[in-house]
């Protein structure tokens, strides 16, 4: 399957639930920022310049689960600023898996080793690796060098101790399609369980404004990406891929997906900031939908991030004829494990490739282990990119021996 079967089980029941008792706005996904600091300045992350005047502010545990209680989201994505760095970060993931609640970790991958002890495989929690391209060109996007590095040896260790990984890419004007393609096969390699991808969203904070895209171009890229990343395990629904190339229309629905951090319920969507409200209630009542959207506002305008339009799908917005069908199709074609398969928290094998293959120009290798560059000039050692063995760097137990 292409997600945790519990995962799926789990958000169809919920999602089930609601409607039978008639609630029309619910969250299926919480973003859940404890803090704002990061260790890196990404280019075009607005989080930073936005949130500069309350940079160190931070959130307490018990804060962050009064949130999650009061909103009820079966599934959180922990993120920021850089969520490693919080420093209860361990204690605050297992409160959350020990609610009941699936987790996606979203890191730049730069204290996973250092920091794998705290942690525990289980099919409830990913680590969520945002990459952007190859090293060249990941480190150019993160303003720093050997981020890429780090992070893909993060993802070994994580791997190697029996831990679900998948990755996070931003498309902006530039990428480089054909690079993402050999990520992708890179990381299939190393066993990485799935892909994420979403458009880039202009944030006002961010002053390198020729980096995103107009509605056109996203649809002209996003044609362009299905082909040649198709073959992948992409956690990102065919439906909404559909609405990035231009092929259908989705409303969106950013109240599915709401956003808390240290100033409160960030409204009206993890991408735009008009107001904090100090409660989830008063976050649904108070924030006036009806005046977001394209067409309504024009930040909305060129928007097309998986935030406010991915939960369109999975809910059935403008369903059509058949759509039921192709979601199921879709959850059932993919295949979790990477090309070796991977190792679940009981230590036994739960998948060996998931049947794409690559084609020629998008190999992982060429026998020593490093990727091919398909001409595109991102040349990298082989003592980067090579998989290699990991056994000496985790312990069973998800400790680590050497840093």
């Amino acid at each position: 399957m292409r997600f945790p079967l519990k995962l799926t089980a789990n958000l169809t029941r919920y999602i089930a639930g609601k409607r039978l008792r008639g609630a029309e706005k619910f969250p299926l996904v919480m973003m859940l920022e404890p803090l704002h600091a990061c260790n890196l300045t990404c280019t075009g992350c607005g989080r930073i310049r936005e949130y500069k005047s309350t940079i160190s502010d931070m959130l307490t545990v018990e804060q962050c689960l009064a949130a999650l209680d009061d909103c009820g989201a079966p599934v959180v994505s922990i993120c920021g600023g850089e969520p490693m760095i919080y420093p209860e970060i361990g204690r605050l993931t297992r409160e959350i898996l020990d609610r009941g609640r699936h987790i996606y970790l979203c890191t730049n991958g730069m204290f996973i080793r250092k920091k794998l002890h705290e942690f525990k495989p289980t099919s409830s929690f990913f680590w969520n690796v945002h990459l952007d391209g190859l090293e060249r060109t990941h480190d150019l996007c993160v303003e720093k060098d050997g981020v890429f590095r780090e992070a893909i040896e993060g993802i070994k260790a994580a791997k190697a101790a029996g831990y679900l990984v998948s990755s996070n890419t931003t498309i902006y004007k530039e990428t480089d399609l054909e690079e993402i393609a050999e990520l992708y096969a890179y990381l299939y390699d190393l066993g990485v369980d799935g892909f994420m991808l979403s458009p880039a969203y202009s944030y006002s904070a961010v002053q390198t404004r020729d980096i995103f895209m107009s509605r056109e171009e996203i649809r002209e890229k996003f044609r362009q990406a299905s082909q040649l990343l198709g073959k992948f395990n992409l956690m990102v629904s065919n439906i909404y891929l559909e609405y990035l190339r231009g092929e259908r229309e989705l409303p969106c629905t950013v109240w599915g997906s709401p956003t808390y951090n240290p100033r409160g319920w960030k409204s009206p969507c993890y991408a735009m900031t008009d107001a904090h409200y100090a409660t989830f209630k008063e976050f649904i009542e108070k924030t006036p939908w009806e005046n977001y959207g394209p067409g309504r506002d024009p930040r909305c305008a060129d928007c097309m991030m998986h935030v406010g339009f991915e939960l369109s799908a999975v809910l059935g917005a403008n369903r059509k004829l058949g759509d039921n069908w192709k979601m199921l199709t879709w959850q059932l074609s993919g295949k979790m494990g990477g090309a070796g398969g991977r190792k679940s928290s009981d230590g036994h094998a739960t998948g060996h490739g998931n049947g794409h293959g690559h084609e020629s120009g998008y190999a992982p290798g060429n026998g020593s282990g490093s990727v091919s560059t398909g001409g595109n000039g991102h040349a990298h050692s082989d003592a980067v990119l090579a998989a290699g063995s990991t056994e000496e760097l985790v312990r069973p137990d998800g400790s680590l021996r050497v840093l």
